[in-house]
Parts: structure tokens; C-alpha cells; sequence
């Protein structure tokens, strides 16, 4: 009786193993093939105020001159969007 039962559970916990990909994506799909075109843009906006914000506090410290070249143009590009 007992090896019947560990049998069982070893059996089990192979089919587990094996099917593991289908059992997340099903109870745990990704949230990214979720996204509607608003989500999208909401985050892609929060993308682009994340990195103002990064160069604007570089720029707070030294002022405008601590900014590289690729900097200043980046901050001018995400400043036009």
C-alpha cells in the first residue's frame, strides 16, 4: 500500500515537472500580452519621466555643463515627446 502511494506521488511530481511551462503560463500569464495600447503608453510615459527626472537631478547639481553632449541631446529629444 505504502509503495503504491510513493509511486504515485513520484509519478505526479514528474508530470509536474514536465508540464511546468503550461501550468505557469496558465495561472500565471504574462502580464506584458496584457497590455492595451493605453497601458502601453502610460508606461512608456513613465519611461521617458523617469529618465527626464534622472537628468534633470544630474543637471541640478553642476547645473547645465555637468550634462554630456549625448545627454543635453537625449533631455531635448524625451523634452519634444
Amino acid at each position: 500500500m505504502s509503495g503504491v502511494l510513493i509511486l504515485l506521488i513520484i509519478i505526479a511530481a514528474v508530470l509536474l515537472f514536465f508540464n511546468r511551462a503550461r501550468i505557469r503560463d496558465r495561472f500565471f500569464p504574462d502580464r506584458q500580452k496584457n497590455y492595451t495600447i493605453d497601458d502601453q503608453f502610460n508606461s512608456d510615459k513613465r519611461e521617458r519621466e523617469k529618465e527626464i527626472d534622472r537628468l534633470l537631478s544630474k543637471m541640478g547639481k553642476n547645473g547645465i555643463n555637468d550634462l554630456s553632449a549625448k545627454d543635453r541631446k537625449r533631455l531635448d529629444e524625451l523634452s519634444k515627446m
